[in-house]
């Protein structure tokens, strides 16, 4: 049974009826909204506005989003490595900026250890690591804290990450390495309550592999952690559908239902409103009182 809460520094989260982490990309390059919060376009130094992102992350809250997901480096496909130090420059100053303007849950999307130590300083609840904490200094950066983490799966790096793509049982495959990175992070005294699963759709998968995560969901809950999932406008919809990034919304809520209905805790989405309105549906069909 999948837990239905996560501690999040000194709050806890109720999962019984799945919640929405919004996306604030704040970053030059993501794949799907790379740029719309920089402060002017075509200067050719890119500069977080501050006052754009807070809107954004406003209207994500205003539309049910319990989590704000601040990411300063593109995981896209093919994407380069960032610096540490841009990295701490992208993300800081938004991260304090909500932490003063909002009472909501900030998660920081990153595997860098020092960029993990100065979240967590400046109020982060929660890290999300695409690397699962396997950079050298990454678990001690989070172990003396009360943070949670979600650990999620990636085969190689996200420049190369796409290439020459194998698996033999790519849903085992995903489970046993999550497994492993769980038992790592409880050796290292992290306690199991702080943790969550992400199988890491489009992270060095094909979209065969994908679907196949997607339609085989239900596996990780003998994982016994919540799990969360990020399918918001990747290139998966793109082949099943034909479409372009902009126009995968319906497939976007489609894959999401799928998921709902196969345990997903934690839906992480650039369409709050949305997503939202597939939770309603999804917590109508099993019966529960609609609120609105």
């Amino acid at each position: 049974m999948t837990k239905t809460s996560i501690a999040v520094g000194a709050r806890r989260i109720d999962l019984s009826t799945p919640a929405v982490m919004g996306i604030l990309n704040v970053t030059p390059d993501s794949f799907s909204d790379g740029g719309q919060l920089q402060t002017e376009k075509g200067s050719g130094v890119f500069r977080v506005s501050l006052d754009k992102a807070l809107r954004h992350a406003e209207q994500m809250i205003a539309a049910g989003a319990q989590f704000i997901d601040v990411g300063g480096e593109s995981t896209r496909p093919g994407a380069p490595e960032v610096s540490e130090q841009e990295e701490l420059d992208r993300v800081l100053p938004v991260l304090e900026a909500l932490q003063s303007e909002f009472d909501i849950a900030v998660s920081v999307d990153t595997s860098t250890p020092r960029v993990i130590s100065a979240a967590i300083a400046a109020g982060a609840v929660l890290i999300n690591d695409v690397r699962a904490l396997s950079r050298p200094g990454a678990i001690a950066a989070i172990s003396e804290s009360d943070v949670a983490i979600c650990l999620m799966h990636m085969r190689g790096q996200p420049k190369t990450m796409q290439r020459d793509v194998q698996y033999a049982d790519v849903v085992n495959e995903v489970k046993s390495y999550l497994q492993e990175r769980i038992a790592i992070c409880e050796n290292a005294g992290i306690a199991r309550e702080r943790l969550l699963v992400d199988p890491g759709f489009g992270f060095g998968k094909t979209p065969e592999h994908n679907f196949q995560l997607l339609a085989q969901l239900q596996a990780f809950q003998s994982l016994q952690l919540p799990i969360l999932i990020g399918v918001s406008r990747k290139s998966m919809l793109g082949a099943a559908t034909g479409r372009d990034v902009d126009q995968r919304l319906a497939a976007g809520i489609a894959a999401t239902m799928v998921a709902l209905m196969q345990g997903a805790s934690i839906i992480r989405t650039h369409d709050v409103a949305a997503t939202i309105d597939a939770i309603n549906v999804y917590r109508a069909v099993l019966g529960a009182p609609i609120t609105r």
